[in-house]
């Protein structure tokens, strides 16, 4: 933690010089000792972007340019160690409450998961494989049908199970093309039972999608997920495209 905060202060310092007019003339990277000057200040601008509402950059440019000139500083050593002591406290702490709530967020979506699951398989046309996806076609086809080695071409729209929508290709107005054994499992079972021209709707448990981690800011740790597929077109080649 301690090295994260120094890390923080430089961060901030960075800061603070991008604001100043992009004309003034750059440092020459010719030598080992600017390079690595260099370097360091890449570390530390990637970082400031976790710290940036904690540590004010102003305050920091002031006892940075002290300390250096080797001027009075305005806050005794000790009272410096307790106010990072607290900075480092207020932050475990945080993480402490982020991680309690993700914890009972994923017990109660997978709790919602697997009662809507039950329900759903009472439902005419609802089919499970093996491994717990569950589906129905919503128009057949009797085209070619994927391997996982393949790539695909697909429309989709992606919900959560109280139909609150996370992607969709529909609504982006372009298809997606994406290899087969890149996405979430439950993407790369249920593919492969669709023929080219086919549409499914695919219920994927939580175990079958994103899992404890979940996905963004809308997908929760181990939420089912219910995505409508339209089979285009199977492109084989690999083509490179989002992950889902």
């Amino acid at each position: 933690m301690k090295k994260m905060l120094i890390s923080a202060l430089l961060l901030l310092a960075m800061s603070a010089c991008s604001q100043q007019p992009q004309e003034e003339a750059k440092v020459a990277l010719d030598n080992d000792k600017a390079k690595l000057g260099y370097a360091m200040g890449m570390d530390a601008g990637s970082f400031f972007r976790q710290m940036e509402n904690d540590a004010d950059a102003d305050a920091f440019i002031e006892a940075f340019e002290t300390a250096v000139a080797g001027g009075e500083i305005r806050i005794k050593p000790e009272d410096a160690a307790k106010v990072k002591q607290a900075f480092m406290q207020r932050k475990q702490k945080e993480q402490e409450e982020q991680l309690a709530k993700m914890t009972a967020d994923g017990e109660a979506n997978k709790v919602a998961g697997e009662k809507f699951l039950a329900a759903n398989m009472q439902r005419d046309g609802i089919k499970k494989t093996q491994s717990g996806l569950q589906y129905e076609i919503l128009t057949p086809a009797n085209g070619d049908k994927p391997k996982a080695t393949d790539t695909v071409k697909v429309h989709y729209r992606g919900t959560l199970i109280d139909g609150t929508e996370f992607d969709s290709s529909i609504a982006r107005g372009e298809p997606a093309t994406f290899p087969l054994d890149r996405v979430i499992p439950g993407w790369t079972e249920g593919v492969q039972l669709m023929s080219v021209g086919s549409k499914y709707r695919f219920y994927v448990p939580s175990e079958l999608a994103y899992g404890p981690r979940g996905a963004g800011a809308k997908i929760g740790p181990n939420s089912a997920l219910i995505f409508e597929v339209e089979l285009l077109e199977i492109v084989k080649s690999q083509e490179k495209s989002p992950a889902k």
